[in-house]
């Protein structure tokens, strides 16, 4: 299965980085990196649950206790939406 990355995708992926890397441990951030490349296996795999949202075709996946991972997968490729931070406000959500 092919994996696109949104550009919000890449966007927010980098600013979580940044975050962690600025705020917390270097083995934190890793830790964060970790879990996406696992989450993103087991998508690929069709070996994970996922939460329905509101969106047509759009699912959600828990990465961490703060950050959520949007995607769709349409045939034989997995796109990459958004990774949200939960401290976020929902108003601010888009996709």
């Amino acid at each position: 299965m092919n994996v696109i990355w949104s550009p919000q995708a890449k966007k927010d992926y980098w600013q979580n980085i940044d975050y962690l890397e600025a705020e917390w441990s270097f083995q934190v951030t890793l830790n964060f990196i970790e879990k996406v490349e696992k989450t993103i296996h087991l998508l690929t795999k069709n070996n994970v649950d996922f939460i329905s949202t509101n969106y047509k075709n759009v699912n959600k996946v828990v990465i961490t206790k703060y950050i959520t991972l949007y995607y769709k997968i349409n045939s034989n490729q997995l796109e990459l939406l958004r990774f949200w931070n939960t401290y976020q406000d929902l108003e601010n959500f888009k996709l």
